[in-house]
């Protein structure tokens, strides 16, 4: 199982803007990670930042964690595009029958940010049923 470290992870995004940047060749993965970066303007500044990949971003103060976004982001597009947990791919169409796609992933994301957090709260596997739940009421609020 592929398992990078936090500074792998904020490298890879660094790394990848760079390249895109200067007009580098990027690998597939690098490819999406920088669409989905472009999709963001308010992280390009801090892409090009060498200390943002050592930075810790506090929710207690306010801020949001880059890294852990663009990488929901990536976790999501390979979700969709493999169609795991059954049933995902189904219910991003739903959403983008009324929003754009990266509105449909912030959707999406924050179904997985729920099911993330009951899964640690309540020390269990991940609910993959009630994910694409969410999701689909999401779709519908």
């Amino acid at each position: 199982m592929f398992n990078p470290t936090r500074e792998q992870v904020r490298q890879f995004f660094t790394e990848a803007w760079q390249k895109h940047e200067n007009k580098g060749v990027l690998t597939p993965l690098e490819h999406i990670a920088v669409d989905w970066a472009l999709e963001h303007p308010e992280y390009h500044e801090l892409l090009t930042d060498p200390d943002a990949v050592h930075a810790d971003y506090r929710v207690e103060e306010g801020q949001t964690n880059p890294f852990l976004h663009l990488s929901m982001h990536l976790a999501i597009h390979e979700q969709v595009s493999i169609d795991q947990p059954p049933g995902i791919k189904a219910a991003h169409s739903k959403l983008l029958t009324q929003m754009s796609p990266h509105d449909a992933a912030h959707i999406i994301m924050e179904a997985l940010g729920e099911i993330i957090w009951e899964s640690q709260r309540l020390n269990k596997p991940l609910d993959n049923d009630r994910y694409i739940e969410l999701i689909n009421r999401y779709a519908t609020r």
